[in-house]
């Protein structure tokens, strides 16, 4: 059931489709039209632009010591750090998505220009994504990549899934500004 990682080109995404496990038709298809049709939406754009403006002078040591605290803060009932991420329009938005979805999504975030959560549908286990495949082969990998995980069990949503990753572009001037990630039930598409 898993492959190597390869890259092939998907023409109904024109993107990169980068995967560590072997990706089955329904996943794919389901990957070029219902995804794509969304994570590239006006409103995620601009919550991305939105916090890449905000956090632009963050150091290394602020990435971390959020992290930091967002990672104690989970199953907390008052966690500060964790809230306005959970709590935003553009997570709404993300849990109706995964509503939609029926069974297919298992989880969805946001992620900036660092690898810091922009919006996720539930609690991530931490905040900063950037020292992950999902943002480094999306993210560093530049405009158009889609980044296809093996399918584990994930300790933040406990169910079997695969991620799939894709770069978020400025639509007006192609710049890469941050990432997408979605948790796809395995048992929906094997």
């Amino acid at each position: 059931m898993f492959l190597r990682s390869t890259c092939l080109s998907l023409s109904i995404l024109t993107a990169t489709l980068c995967h560590a496990a072997e990706v089955p038709p329904a996943m794919a298809d389901y990957i070029a039209g219902d995804l794509a049709s969304w994570i590239n939406a006006p409103r995620i754009v601009a919550a991305v632009q939105d916090q890449n403006g905000r956090h632009a002078g963050l150091s290394a040591a602020d990435i971390e010591a959020m992290d930091t605290a967002w990672r104690g803060q989970v199953g907390v009932a008052d966690a500060p750090v964790i809230a306005p991420v959970l709590n935003n329009p553009l997570s709404d938005f993300l849990r109706e998505q995964v509503a939609l979805a029926e069974g297919r999504i298992t989880e969805a975030f946001v992620m900036d220009n660092r690898g810091l959560n922009v919006a996720t549908s539930a609690v991530t286990s931490d905040y900063w994504q950037g020292d992950e495949a999902k943002f480094q082969k999306t993210f560093g990998a530049g405009a158009g990549a889609v980044f296809v995980d093996e399918i584990e069990l994930d300790e933040s949503t406990q169910t079997y899934q695969g991620q799939v990753s894709f770069t978020l572009t400025d639509p007006a001037s192609g710049e890469v500004i941050g990432a997408v990630t979605i948790g796809l039930a395995a048992s929906a598409f094997y």
